[in-house]
């Protein structure tokens, strides 16, 4: 922990530097194919909850009831239809059928009593018609869609368009990606995912926001010297950061990866899966793209300002002069002499006042200035 501790430092006195910003062309070609990877996912169809495309909902209450006990007695009853069952953190049973099933809910609950010996007051049974959904569904898109605007007003205000466009091109990134592993995966998308969804999107803007604000100190009067680019200026911010990113991530991922590996895997509570499944991916996914695809990008649309291209040009023509005249006294044999660096305004050579003796001896010869 030291030396991670030590690399820190490091990073942020500039001692040891990773070119984050240099090396966008690679971050930008993985992020493509995770993105590409996640589309394809996406393609084959979301697995919507009862919220969003209606159905039954049925919530057996018996101790000692299994998963696997009430998945063979709802086949048993459905046929062909299949049924998702799932364990509640509440030690019962949920069992959701679509709304193509046609068989009534009273006949269901009478048929699954018998089967499972349970009660039918034991017995909780919600139906949800698609309309119900829909309209939720159009709630949830008209949430994300105000919360895309208001972050983009907030950005330009904050800080400018360009870092304005760079956030939300990251926030787009990562809603792709965990929306494309949930289809991967085949996990339900419930109302639970939606608040999850938004939640890791709050979490990457604060992230990308707090490397935007460090590369905008660096970037503070970079037009007026010579000495590196906008470029450098916003991978040393970002570098700056990469630890605290690095351990603000690792410290949310634990509490969720419980969530997600015991509570859902290891205990089988299903329900803890439908938000728990969005925080991890949305928030590694939200880490990454604010260190390798915000900065980067917003980097890249800085540079194609007129003062900025002026200023990359000063900064060649400065280092191929340094270069030559480091080539020609190297080849010459020179030493460089100490002399005062005047843009700096500090002296390289040695300064100060010269030590004087505090005494010196005399000789017999030598007169002692008295009279």
């Amino acid at each position: 922990m030291s030396r991670f501790s030590n690399l820190g430092h490091r990073l942020y006195q500039g001692e040891v530097s990773f070119d984050f910003v240099g090396r966008r062309k690679l971050w930008y070609s993985l992020s493509a194919l995770i993105v590409l990877i996640a589309a394809l996912g996406l393609a084959l169809g979301l697995k919507l909850g009862i919220e969003f495309q209606g159905g039954s909902v049925y919530t057996i209450t018996k101790p000692g009831l299994t998963v696997a006990q009430a998945k063979s007695a709802s086949e048993e009853i459905l046929h062909d239809t299949a049924a998702l069952v799932q364990s509640t953190d509440k030690g019962t049973i949920r069992i959701q059928v679509s709304s193509e099933e046609q068989l009534p809910a009273t006949t269901f609950v009478a048929e699954l009593s018998s089967k499972l010996a349970v009660p039918a007051d034991d017995i909780n049974a919600q139906v949800v018609g698609p309309s119900w959904g829909e309209e939720i569904s159009k709630k949830a898109l008209l949430g994300l869609v105000i919360f895309m605007v208001l972050v983009t007003i907030y950005l330009a205000i904050a800080f400018e368009w360009r870092m304005a466009i760079a956030a939300l091109v990251a926030l787009i990134h990562d809603l792709l990606i965990t929306i494309g592993v949930y289809a991967l995966v085949g996990f339900e998308v419930t109302p639970g995912t939606v608040i999850g969804f938004l939640t890791i999107l709050g979490y990457s803007l604060y992230d990308t926001v707090v490397v935007f604000d460090t590369v905008k100190e660096n970037a503070k009067g970079i037009t007026k010297q010579n000495k590196r680019t906008f470029s450098e200026a916003a991978n040393a911010g970002l570098n700056q950061t990469l630890v605290r990113s690095i351990n603000t991530t690792v410290v949310a991922l634990l509490p969720v990866a419980a969530l997600l590996f015991i509570g859902g895997g290891l205990l089988g509570a299903g329900t803890l899966n439908d938000i728990s499944l969005a925080l991890f991916i949305g928030l590694a996914a939200g880490a990454y793209s604010s260190i390798c695809v915000a900065t980067p990008l917003y980097a890249q649309l800085k540079e194609m300002q007129p003062e900025m291209k002026a200023l990359a040009k000063r900064v060649a023509a400065r280092r191929a002069s340094d270069a030559k005249e480091a080539a020609e006294k190297a080849a010459s044999g020179e030493t460089d002499a100490p002399q005062d660096d005047e843009e700096d305004g500090e002296p390289t050579g040695i300064v100060g006042n010269r030590n004087q003796p505090v005494s010196r001896s005399r000789t017999k010869g030598r007169p002692s200035g008295k009279h």
